[in-house]
């Protein structure tokens, strides 16, 4: 049994989810269906950010996840780490487009090394 490749779930304030994603496209047209992006408006309820990412999560569909997210401690952080379970899931934080790249470059490998690679390219 093959493992499908390693999406990436991007958490972040807005605009900035969905920017890094356009930036992940324009080098890695073919990357579409591997990453999504949620932007975490101003004043938005946590919940209802947690009841998103969980949506967009499931449409991923895939083994396992990296989900990136750009400051520890804030909203979007917060959703991601009760969205993570840290089997089929990791978080990073301080995403940045390197790491990004780095992480969407190697999406075909096992989930802990996508990991390994985002943060040595972040």
């Amino acid at each position: 049994m093959t493992m499908s490749p390693t999406s990436i779930l991007i958490i972040a304030h807005a605009p900035l989810a969905h920017a890094l994603r356009e930036c992940a496209l324009h080098v890695f047209a073919d990357c579409g269906d591997s990453v999504a992006a949620l932007d975490v408006q101003p004043n938005q309820p946590p919940e209802e950010s947690l009841a998103q990412a969980r949506i967009l999560l499931e449409q991923l569909g895939t083994d396992s996840t990296l989900v990136l997210t750009d400051v520890f401690g804030a909203t979007p952080c917060n959703v991601a780490q009760r969205l993570v379970d840290g089997v089929h899931s990791r978080l990073v934080t301080g995403a940045n487009l390197p790491m990004l790249l780095r992480a969407v470059s190697y999406r075909a490998e096992p989930l802990d090394s996508v990991v390994s690679r985002a943060v040595v390219g972040g």
